[in-house]
């Protein structure tokens, strides 16, 4: 028998408690993991050029060409799971450990592999945690500046059968924000919460920011909201995975190389074009791009009058659709059409809104607000628009701008419910107004349905799995928690709101006890907005309670600056805990950081 001998990335997985799970239920169990394997494990190796060398009933050991291809592999799958597993009660949970080793390997006539390679990293493996993955340091050697991994050094460790002690590292994936690897974005480089993302095994795009060809800066907001509208209306298409808004606009007046933007956001589609409007006329143009191989898929030109902008739109989102899945049935792409008003005037103050909202200040808010307001005046079944000036009510809380409470919360509260019942089938106006009523008004349960069900129209609506994520996190469900949070993360992994995203993390490692992770998590969010009250609110607490009061102390200052008025004794007036005990310590840690009775 021929034999090969050569160096090689080794990664080795099993099940944990395996024989409990098939004691308890075998049938269930292995029809779940026949379905992991297809669904999430085998197109995941696939993308990261892995080749499964063998198979057990509980485990799997694969081939690759670098470490950087395993981990990123080995980071996506452990991801997935979270998700997966989000709901179940923990004796139905399927987990892995995770073990990665480069080494020399023997290889076999048949495939097969042998040698030191192979045994160390089973050998890591089964030293991992339950959803972790444990890195030899010749593997760790090779990634850690490459994907800048967040890690645990476990020091020198005694592996079974392995003759002298490894040091070892351990990534423990919670799918929050473990790995942050450098992200180019134009000339600028920004941490982002995972690896550069592996296609999604279904197709994917994100919708660039369109080029105002107007010679007009003021008419930015409408490029702006012709794009939004484009993303919103493929995104109810739920077989698409389609990035967020406020990732791809972080592309915005940047000449980019398109194969580099579709392995930033893990899309295998780019859609890029330009808007004239000029008069009463406007023009559009798109390209669809095919962003691994940089080949032009689609390329089209729409004219016609401003009147008609709503039909244009419809006419580039189906082109678009039929470009990727020609087979697509029409109903598909007839429900993807949703005109939002009827007036062009509430729709042009919504947009200049929309443009005033992300600016993330409170003279911006106060503007968003009135600019929605008018937009409500001009069309008072704007279900969005209704929405969104609810959504400001939550920004002033969040960073702490609120003036006359109790008008805010009536207030908040009359929006939300507006949007909620107009926008019945609206995910966006939904979600803004469930998240509305649990943040602002403080009806946990009631908003956490709105979510829900929004969530339930628009699975790909990024702003519904964060807001998601805090809700169950403050209903006492950390693991799902966390699960929506790292979902929100992976389908705009370079939102403006990545900072919303980390703190909604952090509640969620908070809730659970692991004050390390929340405090971790709640770094970024501040790192991101230092601004930002809530997420100051939870670093400080967690930094208490996980013994690290220097850093939890200089988040209180931050916390003190940003709202004087907030006390011990007003706690429950700020952010909604449905439980006591998360209540409880949710005030202990704001004490010991430093926080008035």
């Amino acid at each position: 028998m021929s034999q090969i001998r050569k160096l090689a990335a080794i990664l080795a997985a099993d099940v944990v408690g395996f024989s409990r799970l098939t004691g308890a239920d075998e049938d269930r169990t292995l029809a779940r993991l026949r379905a992991l394997r297809s669904d999430l494990i085998d197109p995941t190796i696939a993308v990261h050029n892995g080749r499964v060398v063998k198979r057990t009933g509980d485990g799997i050991l694969i081939e690759f060409r670098s470490v950087v291809d395993a981990v990123r592999c080995a980071i996506e799958i452990q991801n997935g799971m979270v998700e997966r597993n989000a709901g179940l009660s923990p004796e139905r949970r399927i987990e892995f450990r995770v073990g990665i080793h480069i080494g020399d390997v023997v290889e076999e006539s048949d495939g097969d592999l042998m040698g030191d390679g192979v045994n160390v990293a089973a050998r890591l493996e089964s030293v991992a945690q339950p959803g972790a993955i444990c890195l030899s340091e010749d593997a760790y050697r090779q990634v850690r500046g490459r994907l800048d991994l967040q890690v645990s050094d476990l020091g020198d460790t005694q592996l079974k059968n392995i003759a002298e002690p490894m040091r070892v590292y351990s990534l423990q994936v919670h799918a929050a924000a473990k790995a942050t690897p450098a992200i180019k974005v134009g000339s600028a480089t920004k941490e982002d919460a995972s690896p550069q993302p592996a296609l999604p095994d279904k197709p994917s795009i994100a919708v660039l920011p369109f080029q105002n060809m107007s010679g007009d800066p003021e008419q930015d907001y409408f490029c702006d909201g012709m794009v939004e509208d484009i993303i919103t209306g493929l995104s109810r298409i739920k077989w698409l995975f389609v990035i967020a808004r406020n990732s791809s606009f972080t592309y915005k007046g940047k000449s980019v190389d398109v194969r580099q933007v579709g392995r930033e956001l893990g899309v295998r589609y780019v859609l890029e074009g330009s808007v004239r409007k000029a008069g009463a006329r406007v023009r559009i143009t798109g390209q669809l791009v095919n962003a691994v191989t940089g080949a032009h898929v689609w390329a089209d030109r729409f004219d016609g009058e401003l009147a008609d902008i709503f039909d244009l739109q419809d006419q580039v989102t189906t082109k678009v659709v039929g470009a990727i899945a020609p087979k697509l049935e029409q109903a598909e792409i007839e429900r993807a059409k949703r005109k939002p008003t009827e007036s062009l005037d509430a729709y042009d103050y919504f947009l200049r809104g929309m443009a005033a909202f992300y600016q993330f200040a409170k003279p911006s808010n106060e503007a968003a607000l009135t600019l929605f307001s008018r937009a409500i005046e001009l069309d008072s079944d704007f279900a969005a628009a209704y929405g969104m000036a609810a959504r400001c009510y939550l920004q002033r809380k969040g960073f702490g701008w609120v003036g006359d409470r109790e008008r805010e919360i009536a207030e908040a509260e009359r929006l939300a419910r507006r949007a909620a019942d107009l926008g019945r089938d609206d995910a966006l106006a939904l979600c803004n107004a469930g998240f509305a009523l649990v943040v602002v008004v403080g009806a946990l349960d009631e908003g956490a349905a709105l979510i829900d069900k929004g969530l339930a129209l628009n699975p790909n609506l990024a702003w519904a799995w964060f807001f998601s994520a805090l809700a169950k996190a403050w209903l006492g469900q950390p693991e799902i928690a966390i699960a929506h949070a790292a979902r929100a993360i992976r389908q705009s992994p370079q939102d403006t709101q990545m900072f919303g995203m980390q703190a909604a993390a952090a509640f969620g490692h908070f809730v659970a006890g692991r004050y390390d992770e929340a405090f971790a998590s709640a770094e970024v969010a501040v790192r991101e907005q230092l601004n930002f009250l809530t997420g100051q609110c939870v670093l400080a607490a967690s930094g208490a309670l996980a013994g690290k009061l220097p850093a939890a102390e200089k988040a209180m200052a931050n916390v003190r600056r940003l709202n004087p008025a907030l006390r011990v004794s007003n706690l429950k007036d700020f952010l909604p805990f449905a439980r006591q005990e998360d209540f409880d310590r949710w005030a202990e840690g704001l004490r010991k950081a430093g926080l008035p009775e």
